[in-house]
């Protein structure tokens, strides 16, 4: 078949490319021409499938801003090269890396999907085998000569999400991830079927571009009855501390303790920047409705809105390492860059 689809597999470790020892049951990274033998399947689509294999594969655990360059990179130097990009990735940190994806990539026109398993490709019930073709046939969608979905997203258990919308809600169910403040892209059933209202479309159409800075002087900081005066006074006193994103209650709310908001404040006067994300699955922070979080807005701390805690974490790290001053990274904060802030 001629002018089949060219996609790029990018390999970077995860469970989806685990197997077994015989000896003791652990776990151990395999090499992808493995994973082939075990998903023969992949012949059969009408696709030209080339791999890129990182060595040594990388737990997720052990995901940072250097492999998300790394990955960004390897898109950059192929992106001419082929009409999509399946990432196989680990799940426990996928949300972190295709929320970081996102903001690196401007004048994204291609598809770029991250996928994983609950169970390693050689179990016999595994998850892997669909996540991977269907991932495939996403990253190969196109209509009249466009990718169908030209973001970074993230194939898993049927659904395809916006990749800084999700959250991994749990350990050992298929259905790891939900997206709850932001529709999925798409469903796969006996056909895939694209919400095309759904998707994001790059408004300035030029030479993709990626910023591959990050600043790792960030921390989040769960907000919890009964948190102690010092251990969130040395917290807001790290060395070099940059950027917190504070997981408030509900809507953003904390305390209306004397002394955190003072610490806060004063934090903030050393230019310490405050993102404020809830701790519930969904909804918004909405700062000013009640008086435990009215205070927050009166000291210069920004709303996160709709955010979740992985995109929040992610774009702070983001913004901090582009060079921008105070002012502009709070109001970059507060808006939406690529979709992760409901509009």
């Amino acid at each position: 078949m001629e002018n089949k689809p060219s996609i790029l597999i990018i390999y970077t470790g995860g469970t989806i490319g685990m197997v077994q020892k015989s000896t003791n049951g652990i776990l151990v990274p395999m090499k992808f021409d493995q994973i082939q033998e075990e998903v023969p399947e992949l012949d059969r689509l009408e696709y030209n499938l080339q791999v890129v294999t990182f060595s040594p594969p990388i737990d997720s655990s052990n995901m940072s801003p250097e492999v998300w360059v790394k990955i960004a990179k390897t898109i950059e130097r192929n992106y001419n090269k082929y009409e999509g990009f399946v990432i196989l990735h680990g799940t426990d940190t996928m949300a972190y890396t295709a929320s970081a994806l996102s903001y690196m990539f401007e004048n994204l026109d291609k598809p770029i999907v991250l996928t994983g398993s609950q169970l390693p490709i050689g179990i016999l019930r595994t998850d892997g085998k669909e996540n991977l073709i269907t991932s495939i046939q996403i990253a190969a969608a196109q209509r009249n000569g466009q990718a169908v979905v030209p973001e970074v997203c993230v194939y898993f258990n049927s659904q395809l999400f916006r990749g800084n919308r999700i959250s991994k809600r749990h350990a050992d169910d298929f259905n790891a991830f939900a997206s709850v403040n932001y529709p999925p892209l798409a469903n796969a059933g006996v056909e895939i079927k694209y919400f095309q209202d759904n998707i994001h479309r790059p408004a300035n159409k030029g030479i993709l571009k990626i910023r591959t800075h990050f600043d790792e002087n960030v921390v989040i900081l769960k907000i919890f009855p009964g948190i102690g005066k010092l251990v969130f006074e040395n917290i807001l006193n790290i060395p070099g501390l940059k950027g917190v994103v504070l997981e408030s209650f509900g809507s953003g709310n904390i305390p209306t303790s004397k002394w955190m908001i003072s610490q806060i404040k004063n934090a903030i006067k050393r230019k310490i920047i405050f993102l404020n994300v809830t701790q519930c699955q969904g909804g918004s922070v909405n700062m000013g409705q009640y008086e435990t979080s009215a205070e927050l807005l009166n000291a210069g701390v920004v709303s996160g809105k709709d955010m979740t805690s992985e995109a929040a974490i992610t774009k702070l790290m983001f913004l901090l390492g582009q060079g921008l001053d105070h002012e502009e990274i709070k109001l970059h904060l507060n808006k939406s860059l690529i979709g992760e802030i409901s509009e």
